[in-house]
């Protein structure tokens, strides 16, 4: 979670679509360079040799929404040299793609029109060899391939015109902002035939470069496995933004990606260097990185910014660069957080304002403090939910919290003044946090995975974390001398 401007964000009715705009950021390339070979992108925000200022800009804001860049050199490397043989395989071997690996815990791929081509590193976590990477590697290739990112991003430019002349004429530069967000958010995803197509196209590469080309079919699975994971209802409102949203793992999906995979090999063949691909996961951050804050079960703590807080019974939390998001497993109850600059002459009350959200209840607005801290709350409300707000002065900081819920606020409250009393300062030791991080490791004789459980450095779930980790069924028994992975702090 990052500082933001006071102005200018997205108010309540906007909130559900909020989530969703790291992923956007990923819509407004150029067309591909036509040189060959691969580039590992430069990590940080500087210029990756070859893109255009537009493309450059474009980068950065893709580095700013995920973390930056995730260095590693030697998993850099590999993954580079996946990619490598997949453009030698595919139908467009003269594209020149640039490989970014993004410092996010979030399950997410994508390419750009001009080549620039983006993984993150809890993707590389989920998947279990290297043909499961090329798997997504080449699909996202595909979009490149098949032209789908450079018509995306068409529409994405001209709705971004569309819409600045809207608020011109309109005068109204909030309705402009809110209209070219859901307009962004509506041509964000592939359509459905893209993303077949993208599947068909990408394991025809994978085939081709000599990997296993069931690698689709077991990632997708994976994927999916994951989803439910964290999100045990099915209640899709829940998801958190990640690949999935807009690279749906349905089972009809999976079901095409087998019959792709058929029409190249029988099941067992073609490459899936599974040892050598685990290697380079030894020590790779899981989960958040603690300098961005962290989420340890309903607990999130910022070392950097010095604050912790403890969302209500029943929630997941979510770190994304923007905020932190909550939601209750039934999927009633909601909470944003994030934190802008704070100037000492503004009274806290000055920031319950249109600017921030609407239908304030004046009347409701009150002051006090909470562990030292001066804190201001008030109530809004609009057609289905009910907002408990919260702003909380932490030195130069202000802290602006969102609890929702569905309907009445009288059930709810209690569990939403519960959580906001657990806002305070973090200790020396809070501060000192590590991240979790991989660690590969040998399957002894005789193991199970309910051993391999207990050694999960995981706030909750550890069997079927470890599971879903290291794509087994709950029937499948662990090999002898297999190399596995888990979670250590």
């Amino acid at each position: 979670m990052a500082k933001i401007e006071r102005s200018g964000w997205l108010k309540t009715r906007a909130l559900l679509f909020a989530a969703l705009l790291p992923l956007v950021a990923a819509c407004a390339g150029r067309t591909a360079d036509t040189s060959q070979g691969v580039v590992v992108a430069i990590a940080g925000t500087e210029k990756p040799d070859g893109l255009s200022p537009a493309q450059a800009r474009q980068h950065a804001r893709i580095l700013a929404a995920y973390g930056g860049a995730y260095e590693q050199p030697q998993l850099e490397a590999y993954v580079a040299e996946t990619v490598d043989r997949l453009v030698a395989a595919s139908e467009r071997p003269d594209v020149k793609y640039r490989i970014t690996i993004l410092n996010s815990p979030s399950i997410n791929a994508f390419a750009l029109s001009s080549g620039q081509l983006y993984v993150t590193r809890g993707l590389i976590a989920l998947a279990n060899d290297t043909s499961e990477l090329a798997s997504v590697l080449s699909h996202e290739m595909s979009h490149v391939i098949a032209r789908h990112a450079a018509f995306r991003e068409d529409q994405v430019r001209q709705a971004e015109i569309f819409n600045r002349v809207a608020a011109d004429l309109l005068g109204d530069p909030q309705m402009g902002a809110l209209a070219l967000a859901r307009s962004r958010i509506a041509l964000a995803s592939f359509s459905r035939a893209q993303e077949f197509e993208a599947d068909g196209i990408g394991v025809g590469i994978s085939a081709r470069a000599g990997y296993d080309p069931y690698g689709a079919q077991r990632f997708l699975t994976s994927m999916g496995l994951n989803a439910e994971l964290r999100n045990p209802t099915g209640n899709a409102d829940q998801r958190p933004p990640e690949f999935l949203s807009s690279h749906p793992s349905t089972p009809e999906r999976i079901k095409n990606a087998r019959a792709n995979a058929r029409q190249y090999a029988a099941p067992g063949s073609g490459r899936r260097d599974r040892d050598a691909y685990l290697s380079h996961l030894d020590g790779l951050v899981y989960g958040d990185d603690p300098s961005d804050g962290y989420v340890r079960g309903r607990r999130f703590v910022h070392p950097k910014l010095g604050f912790t807080i403890t969302a209500p019974e029943g929630f997941g939390l979510a770190n994304t660069a923007q905020a932190v998001y909550g939601v209750k497993e039934n999927g009633q109850q909601m909470l944003r957080l994030d934190v802008v600059p704070a100037s000492p002459d503004i009274n806290l009350v000055d920031y319950f304002n249109p600017e921030w959200i609407d239908n304030i209840d004046k009347r409701s607005i009150t002051q006090t403090t909470i562990n030292g801290l001066p804190v201001a709350a008030a109530i809004a409300k609009n057609e289905e939910w009910t907002f408990r707000l919260y702003i909380v002065r932490v030195d130069a900081d202000a802290y602006r919290i969102i609890f929702a819920t569905r309907g009445a606020l009288d059930v709810a409250d209690r569990a939403f003044r519960d959580s906001i009393a657990t806002f305070r300062r973090i200790t020396p030791a809070e501060a000192a946090a590590k991240p979790f991080r991989l660690k590969i490791v040998k399957a002894p004789p005789h193991a199970t995975a309910e051993q391999f459980a207990r050694r999960m450095a995981v706030p909750d779930r550890p069997l079927e974390r470890f599971r879903v980790l290291n794509g087994l069924s709950s029937s499948d028994k662990l090999v002898p001398g297999e190399l596995l992975k888990i979670v250590v702090e």
